[in-house]
């Protein structure tokens, strides 16, 4: 009866999994895949990356260290999100390891989706939210090269290049 309950528990946490909450117990809009609580000052570390080439899915956020800058794929070209080109970032505890290709973390209903990377949120009607910082230049006391988070207090997207903040607002 007891390994029966395991079974069933691990099954329905799979099938469950379609709405995913990091640093608080749950989601709090229907609408989102992923969720950051807000109550740490704490940032998003995108994926460094030697070469973008084998990137090719739009929607693509990397920290390209070939030239210190956080990118993002669209339509098949790359956008700079840093502005800044002073960025840096030591990626030597990386480059011993051998990558595993077949790593991926897929949040969603949509499994069959066949999007390479190595966290995918499938759905296609809901999003991510970004860890909320409120001024996070100024409270975040470490941060990391490739960090992005939102900026609470100036209401922008900002992603941190391993120099210095660059804020985004459409």
């Amino acid at each position: 009866m007891k390994k029966n309950l395991g079974v069933v528990l691990i099954f329905v946490t799979i099938v469950i999994k379609s709405q995913v909450a990091i640093g608080k117990t749950n989601v709090t809009n229907t609408s989102v895949s992923l969720e950051f609580a807000n109550t740490e000052n704490k940032g998003m570390i995108v994926p460094y990356v030697e070469s973008t080439a084998s990137s090719t899915e739009n929607g693509t956020i990397i920290y390209d260290v070939t030239d210190h800058k956080m990118k993002y794929l669209k339509q098949g070209s790359w956008f700079d999100l840093s502005i800044d080109t002073t960025g840096q970032a030591n990626i030597a505890i990386q480059q011993s390891k051998t990558e595993l290709t077949t790593a991926k973390t897929m949040i969603g209903t949509n499994t069959s989706d066949p999007a390479n990377g190595i966290l995918v949120l499938s759905d296609t009607n809901k999003a991510m939210i970004l860890p909320k910082v409120a001024s996070p230049h100024l409270n975040i006391i470490s941060p990391a090269p490739g960090m992005m988070v939102y900026d609470t207090v100036k209401k922008q997207l900002v992603v941190y290049n391993g120099t210095v903040w660059s804020f985004w607002k459409p």
